[in-house]
């Protein structure tokens, strides 16, 4: 287990975040922002791609704005079309168009940008440096490194080539058949990347089905992509990838729907449509898992958005009750269970999670920051080497002051259980909710959820 207080300068990021208890029902309609790993992957494909491509509905939160600046600083040209930065057009240079960049790569605080990218430099005739902030820097590096280093691609860095900075020096490689030791959709895109460079087939087999958004996008920039029945994924590259004829929509993003499904969940009376959200069956476990633990979700108006399904999910208050979550669940549900956590110690009964051991690895010890959030808030859970047990109460004590630790997810996921807490629960080194939910705080208020930032109060 980590020791946070060893990494308290990496962790302060600042701003405070003061939530609940609810005034009362939460209801309305709200539109959550686009699909944070769709955004990424539409601006590296469109980027690598011949021709313009539109891009509809990008999160333009820190993490994805990284990966933008990243290509603009290969010689990309991108035009934000309007003020929110939710609507790009760029204009990609191929696979082969890339420049060098005049410094190092930076990708903020974004794993996902950081370890697709690992391929995306692995292909490239020239060497690049690529870091990023101080918690970026303690996240395992190595589960891409290694493949591409068997692809063909040299790569230096801390700890064995484990921990940023990496430096990537690409050129040609040649395919590899990945078995993959983690179910992480970073590596299997990763590789699908660098394979997109490579002589052969590259293949790629995982523990268990991760999301599928990669292999469901290079199809519509020209690059098929095989799935077989017993699950392996197979690129064989066309050397070229070309801008869509139509633009990119991207869905709403699941993950920022579970913070308020679950606050509607949570609070008595509550009633909340969630718009056009991504149901793709990797991205939608926290609806299973919370539709075992008893949630009432309706899905309405279901359609597609180019490849991915969506639909309206309609959230009423419900009694959830404790569960053993299905191992099958958790790489579908695997950014999702901070605020799961929270779910749990306000349900009946008793919550098991495990072979969740990955969320040690994420922006935080998410198991290790969320129950030492939870305990100070009143909650009762106990760690597990690989997950948590949660003994669901009637309400949080609240009252507390706790540390999101710099985690986006930790602090929204904190906002959410102050809702039926006793007292307010002031959530420290917050400011991090920026980098993939820009607009948090505005459509929690806008259904009526009390958190506001301490400036604000």
């Amino acid at each position: 287990m980590r020791n946070h207080d060893d990494e308290s300068d990496a962790m302060n990021v600042g701003g405070i975040l003061i939530a609940g208890p609810a005034k009362g029902p939460l209801r309305g309609d709200i539109i959550v922002p686009g699909d944070k790993s769709m955004s990424h992957r539409s601006v590296m494909l469109a980027s690598l791609a011949d021709g313009v491509t539109e891009i509809h509905g990008f999160l333009p939160g820190e993490d994805n704005i990284s990966t933008a600046q990243m290509f603009i600083d290969m010689g990309v040209k991108i035009e934000w079309l309007n003020d929110e930065k939710t609507s790009l057009r760029i204009h990609g240079v191929g696979l082969h168009g890339l420049k060098a960049a005049d410094a190092v790569l930076d990708a903020g605080n974004a794993g996902t940008c950081v370890r697709l990218m690992t391929g995306v430099l692995a292909g490239q005739d020239f060497a690049s440096t690529i870091s990023g902030d101080a918690s970026l820097c303690k996240r395992p590096m190595r589960r891409v490194v290694d493949p591409v280093r068997k692809m063909g691609a040299q790569v230096d860095g801390g700890d064995g080539g484990n921990l940023l900075p990496l430096t990537i020096s690409g050129g040609k490689l040649k395919a590899i058949q990945h078995v993959s030791e983690v179910a992480s959709a970073q590596v299997k895109s990763c590789v699908l990347l660098a394979g997109l460079y490579a002589e052969g087939v590259t293949r790629v087999n995982e523990p268990k089905p991760t999301r599928d958004h990669t292999e469901r996008m290079l199809p519509l920039f020209g690059q098929p992509v095989e799935v077989a029945e017993d699950g392996t994924i197979s690129l064989a590259p066309t050397d070229q990838l070309s801008a869509p004829d139509h633009a990119v929509d991207i869905p709403a993003d699941p993950s920022s729907a579970c913070f308020f499904a679950v606050a509607a969940s949570l609070v008595p009376g509550s009633d909340v449509t969630l718009k056009s959200i991504g149901i793709n069956a990797r991205r939608d476990g926290w609806r299973r898992v919370m539709k075992a633990m008893g949630a009432d979700l309706t899905l309405l108006n279901e359609a597609s958005v180019g490849k991915e399904p969506v639909a309206d999910v309609r959230v009423r208050a419900g009694g959830l009750h404790g569960m053993v979550v299905d191992a099958n669940d958790v790489p579908d549900a695997i950014d999702e269970f901070p605020v799961l956590f929270a779910a749990a110690c306000l349900a009946d009964g008793e919550f098991v999670l495990a072979d969740a051991a990955e969320l040690r690895v994420k922006e935080s010890d998410r198991i290790a920051v969320m129950a030492q959030a939870l305990l100070a808030a009143g909650a009762s859970i106990a760690e597990k080497a690989d997950g948590a047990v949660i003994q669901g109460l009637p309400a949080l004590s609240g009252n507390a002051d706790v540390d999101a630790h710099g985690d986006h997810r930790i602090a929204m996921a904190m906002a959410v259980a102050a809702q039926r807490a006793k007292g307010e629960i002031r959530i420290h080194n917050a400011a991090a909710i920026a980098t993939s939910f820009p607009n948090f705080v505005a459509l929690a208020q806008s259904i009526g959820m009390n958190v506001c930032w301490a400036e604000d109060d």
